[in-house]
Formats: structure tokens, C-alpha cells, sequence
């Protein structure tokens, strides 16, 4: 009995011999009296490994429409994070006019700049002459891309992220100064404080014409969501959908929307 159970542990404790490749491209090996011993052609092994490790059509179709999904799925939320990156970069543009406004007015008695000519030819005052001179940045003149599309203007106070537009070989204003503020006549005056409700009077808006001081008829109609920002006199900027501000059946901007004043 003994001799029979150390014969039976000496036969399941035998080693294991690992195939290995012979001369004719075939492998060999034996595993005891158990398997014997035989050869096996290499090429079955390979193909039983790469059996296992491989993908199916199937999985990689699987795999493929997961990705599709997935990517369907971000970028409406890339597209919405982009778009509201522009905007937010528009308000601050309007805003940062909006503070040079008041610092203009605070050195120049209260009285608001100039309108200048609305083809952007005027060198001595200006709303696009005075207002970069106070907030120490080169005026309009000196902006390379105004007469030539081919220059990217970049990030700039000037340049509305949304607006694709460039310039027609003479002026580029994404930005226009609503000229009915300061009255008949280009180098007309007036001061902040003789404004009523500056808190609704228009004063700079998302430019959908060329010139750089219009009136309502010049407000772009589809540059943010539908709509456009408006700087009032006040400071602050907002966001009106075109509807507000516009008459489609006319083709022309409104003046009965009593939260968007043009006529102080």
C-alpha cells in the first residue's frame, strides 16, 4: 500500500517538459506517460494565440459605434463652450469701452468724445481716436488689418470674437457708436449728464453695417445667439435677441422698445 501511494505521487510530481521548436519547423514536447509525446506544427500554435488575443469584425464595429456615440454626445457641448467663450469675450470688449467712456468724460468736463466721421478717416478726435488714448492703447489708425482682410487682427478690443467679417480694403468696425447720442454733426457735444435714463440709451452695439457711428438701421441681426450685445451709456452691457430690436417685415431696426433707447 505504501509503495503504491509514493509510485502514484512520484508519477503526478513529474516534471513538465515545454515544447520546443526541431529542426523541420514542427515543436515537440512531452508531458509524461500521460500525453506522450508527438509533434505539433508551429503554425497551429501561432494561429491558436493569435486566436486569442485578436478582435472580431464584430467588436471592432461595436467599438467604433461607442466612439461615434460618444463624440456625438461632446461636441454640441464643445460647440455651446466655444460660442459662450466668444460671448463673454464681446462683453468684456464693450465693457472695457464702456469704463475708457467714463474716464473720458471724468478728464473732459462730462462731455462724451466726438462721433468723427463714420468712414474712420478722422485723426484728431473720435470716439476710435479719444477712447483708446485712454486706456493707453494705439488708436484706430494704427491698427494694421483695418484696410487689409489679409492680417489677422487677433484678440483685440476692437475685433467682436463672433464676427467673422473683415475689412473691405478701407475700415473695419465690428463695434459702432450710436450716433444720435451726442446730436447733428460729427464734432457735436454733449455731456454724460445731461443724458436722461443713461442706464437705456445706447451708446456702442454689435456692428452689422461698415461705419463706425450709425443708428438703429445698423445692428447685427444674427452674431450672438440670434441677437446682438449692446453697450448703454451707463456702463453695462447686455443681450437682446433680434426680435427686440429689429422689424423683419421692414428690414429696418425698431425705436418703440422702451429698454433700448436711440433719441436721449
Amino acid at each position: 500500500m505504501r509503495h503504491h501511494l509514493q509510485k502514484h505521487l512520484a508519477q503526478r510530481l513529474k516534471p513538465i517538459h515545454w515544447m520546443k521548436l526541431i529542426p523541420n519547423g514542427s515543436v515537440s514536447g512531452t508531458r509524461g506517460t500521460e500525453r506522450g509525446t508527438g509533434n505539433v506544427p508551429f503554425h497551429n500554435c501561432v494561429t491558436r494565440t493569435t486566436r486569442l488575443i485578436g478582435f472580431t469584425l464584430i467588436e471592432l464595429l461595436v467599438v467604433i459605434a461607442i466612439i461615434a456615440i460618444l463624440a456625438s454626445l461632446l461636441l454640441p457641448a464643445l460647440s455651446q463652450a466655444v460660442g459662450k467663450a466668444r460671448t463673454v469675450g464681446c462683453f468684456n470688449n464693450l465693457k472695457q469701452w464702456g469704463v475708457a467712456t467714463h474716464l473720458f468724460t471724468i478728464d473732459n468736463d462730462d462731455f462724451l468724445p466726438v462721433d468723427a466721421s463714420p468712414n474712420g478717416t478722422s485723426i484728431h478726435g473720435g470716439w476710435y481716436v479719444d477712447l483708446p488714448r485712454v486706456l493707453d492703447m494705439p488708436d484706430y489708425h494704427a491698427m494694421p488689418w483695418r484696410t487689409n482682410a489679409g492680417i489677422d487682427p487677433g484678440k483685440s478690443l476692437w475685433i467682436c470674437p463672433s464676427n467673422p467679417r473683415r475689412s473691405d480694403g478701407n475700415l473695419l468696425f465690428h463695434y459702432c457708436l450710436n450716433r444720435l447720442v451726442n446730436g447733428t454733426g460729427v464734432s457735436n457735444q454733449v455731456t454724460i449728464g445731461s443724458v436722461q435714463r443713461i442706464n437705456r440709451v445706447v451708446w456702442l452695439f454689435d456692428n452689422g453695417g461698415e461705419a463706425a457711428a450709425a443708428r438703429e438701421n445698423n445692428v447685427h441681426t444674427n452674431i450672438h445667439s440670434r441677437g446682438a450685445h449692446f453697450l448703454f451709456l451707463d456702463g453695462h452691457v447686455a443681450h437682446f435677441r433680434n426680435t427686440d430690436y429689429w422689424n423683419f417685415s421692414a428690414h429696418k431696426g425698431r425705436t418703440n422698445n422702451p429698454e433700448l433707447v436711440w433719441y436721449p
